[in-house]
């Protein structure tokens, strides 16, 4: 569960709410919307959350977004680097690990393990990745 005690102690405002996601932009709005989809024991890579925001490449940007939120109903634990590493998490990683552990997600050191099985796919094809089209030579 994602600190479902955060959530009875914080009082949302929804009209607070709207403005702030004004002030920050569509994108980051759009971002923080894929992020909240997010069921519990499942990840998202950044590249990931940038393509379902309707900006593929953006990956960085996601992760601008992700550092800047501080906001208890958007679990951005669950968002992480390619290749399955954690990435940043405010400056702890021992932090994210544990959130991600606590969800039933298999952490090793710096990375998910498990990759294909915990990753979400929008409309329930979790643990089912479109594999790449090779590249000829």
């Amino acid at each position: 569960m994602y600190f479902l005690a955060a959530f009875a102690a914080f009082a949302f405002d929804g009209d607070v709410l709207q403005n702030r996601m004004k002030d920050k932009g569509p994108f980051s709005a759009r971002v923080l919307s894929v992020v909240r989809r997010i069921p519990p024991g499942r990840v998202a890579t950044y590249g990931d959350v940038a393509v379902l925001a309707g900006r593929p490449g953006a990956a960085r940007a996601v992760g601008n977004v992700m550092r800047d939120c501080h906001r208890p109903d958007v679990p951005c634990h669950r968002v992480i680097a390619a290749g399955g590493r954690l990435g940043g998490y405010g400056g702890s990683e021992v932090l994210k690990r544990s959130l991600l552990m606590a969800e039933g997600i298999p952490v090793s050191g710096s990375r998910v393990r498990e990759l294909d099985r915990v990753q979400w796919a929008p409309g329930g094809r979790y643990g089912r990745r479109k594999p790449r089209p090779r590249q000829r030579r």
